[in-house]
């Protein structure tokens, strides 16, 4: 494989296709024995460098299949530290090899156990490959951020060399319309040519003012470590991350060569690399006010629709987009009106038909105030205008949830949709009499109210009095009602999902509050292991 190229698609061993595990169950040796045998071809190259991409590339043979969280974890035991068992019994120089590897580019676990069965082979007199010396002893050199003209990505280049042998370019994408993961990556060697061709391209755009920050610069390598660190835990943490073909071959390499380069010491920073300023709720309203007193603004008839509409956008751009509410793009445009209102946000009727008339004029006056092209802003807004008539019907309709906007309305008064679903579940009863008690009239957010609204979800008396059964339901709605902590809905999800019954379910969740006794870190560790019962 040569440095220059990019592995090939899918992640594929050399020689070999994947093959899937059941969850839990040790890989057979047959699949060890295929990536051994795909690992002899590392006793043919001679480059630290090329070693380091054939080992990352086979190594990335289960990474995509690993899923997120713990089974990302158990995939990573199971295979590839069953990987470094298996060949620290073969005792053969594909082994040695293969072993010498994994110890620069595998896990903390991975790397230590493979070290120590490659010391064991080296002692029983297995012949090491020329370049294993080498391997991973690279010095960090120059860093450098490389954005794109409308800030969805940036490309982090890092160069290395081997004590000023053999120096390359590590390019990773990080991609701030997909949370700030890391999406893509890839290794050159041809690194004046990579960095001249990035001072050409940014010498060629129109940077003005405040947009500066913007063009190609070096930064300092801890910086970038922050930046790389930062978004390769995005990565790592979804299940099923949207990234390039290839991005599992290079997942190892990018991993180690972040470990090689020096901590930041300096000021926190943002994921995009820049110093974090705090957006409080004045200073976002501040900003609205601004936008709503603008020329681009004066034609928006409903005064109250846009400015519960600009409080929206600006919330979005702060808390998703990294602190950068004037930030627009096609892309942004998109994820903000197609994917994150209609799954996050309850508008309003009115505030629905504003939304893309608002968002059209703030794209205009934030591009005014970046000093972006007359064409960039126009992408923009044709984005804006091509996404409307899916974002009415996209927009989630409360009756999805069995529920009707009056209900709705009552769960959500602070509008957030994402709590619908944990809220519902929390008080499913809402309507009807109960005890003399008009339920239709009940504040699920008043705690009084809440009291009477449980009450009517228990036909028949608890165990133990019915006061203190339902005080312990108000514990979980009240943290089902403010999503705190977020794993205790995602555990209901769980046992939900394997056909539990809803109401053994909120007491499984009662148990794990009576038994954690106030300690939150407790809490969430047991939420995190429940599971349903097995049939």
């Amino acid at each position: 494989m040569s440095p220059q190229s990019r592995s090939q698609p899918g992640g594929q061993p050399p020689g070999g296709s994947r093959s899937g595990q059941r969850r839990g169950a040790a890989p057979p040796n047959a699949l060890f024995a295929e990536l051994l045998r795909a690992a002899r071809e590392l006793l043919a190259v001679r480059s630290p460098l090329d070693a380091e991409l054939m080992v990352s590339e086979l190594l990335g043979t289960w990474w995509g299949q690993r899923g997120g969280g713990r089974r990302a974890a158990t995939v990573e035991q199971l295979v590839g530290e069953g990987l470094v068992d298996y060949a620290g019994e073969q005792r053969s120089p594909a082994a040695l090899a293969l072993l010498s590897g994994i110890a620069c580019l595998g896990t903390s676990r991975q790397a230590a156990k493979a070290e120590r069965a490659a010391l064991e082979l080296i002692e029983a007199g297995v012949p090491r490959p020329g370049w294993a010396q080498h391997l991973g002893a690279v010095t960090p050199a120059e860093c450098y951020v490389n954005p794109d003209e409308l800030g969805d990505t940036d490309e982090v280049i890092c160069v290395f060399s081997y004590a000023g042998e053999e120096p390359h370019a590590l390019v990773s994408v990080v991609d701030y319309n997909s949370d700030g993961m890391i999406k893509d990556g890839w290794v050159t060697s041809r690194v004046s040519k990579l960095l001249d061709h990035c001072r050409e391209i940014s010498s060629q755009r129109e940077v003005k003012g405040s947009e500066a920050r913007h063009a190609f610069r070096q930064v300092d390598a801890g910086q970038a470590r922050h930046m790389l660190e930062t978004a390769l835990t995005v990565t790592d943490s979804v299940a099923d991350p949207s990234v390039s073909d290839s991005f599992a071959s290079y997942h190892a390499f990018i991993r180690a060569r972040i470990r090689a380069l020096p901590p930041y010491r300096g000021r926190s920073l943002s994921a995009t690399g820049e110093r974090r300023h705090a957006w409080s709720r004045d200073r976002r309203a501040m900003l609205a006010a601004e936008f709503l007193a603008s020329d681009e603004a004066e034609d928006l008839s409903d005064r109250g629709s846009a400015s519960h509409c600009a409080d929206r956008i600006i919330d979005y751009g702060c808390d998703r987009d990294f602190g950068r509410p004037l930030r627009m793009s096609p892309t942004k445009v998109e994820a903000f009106l197609l994917g994150w209102l209609p799954r996050k946000v309850m508008l309003s009727f009115a505030e629905q038909d504003a939304m893309p008339h608002v968002l059209a004029a703030w794209v205009r006056w934030a591009g005014r105030r970046r000093g972006l092209s007359e064409a960039v802003i126009t992408d923009s807004l044709e984005a804006v205008f091509n996404a409307m008539g899916a974002f009415a019907q996209a927009y989630r309709d409360p009756a999805e949830f069995g529920l009707d906007y009056a209900l709705v309305r009552r769960l959500l008064p602070d509008a957030d949709l994402e709590a619908l679903p944990r809220r519902a579940f929390a008080f499913p009863v809402l309507e009807g009499w109960h005890s003399g008690s008009d339920l239709s009239i009940l504040d699920p957010a008043d705690p009084n109210d809440r009291r009477a609204l449980l009450a009517a979800d228990h036909a028949t008396p608890a165990p133990g009095g019915v006061g203190r059964h339902i005080e312990r339901h108000m514990g979980v709605a009240d943290r089902l009602w403010r999503g705190d902590p977020p794993e205790l809905w995602e555990a209901a999800q769980r046992l939900l999902d394997a056909g539990q019954d809803r109401h053994l379910v909120l007491h499984a969740l009662m148990a794990v509050l009576d038994h954690t006794s106030g300690d939150e870190a407790a809490l969430i560790a047991v939420l995190r292991e429940l599971e349903a019962d097995e049939p």
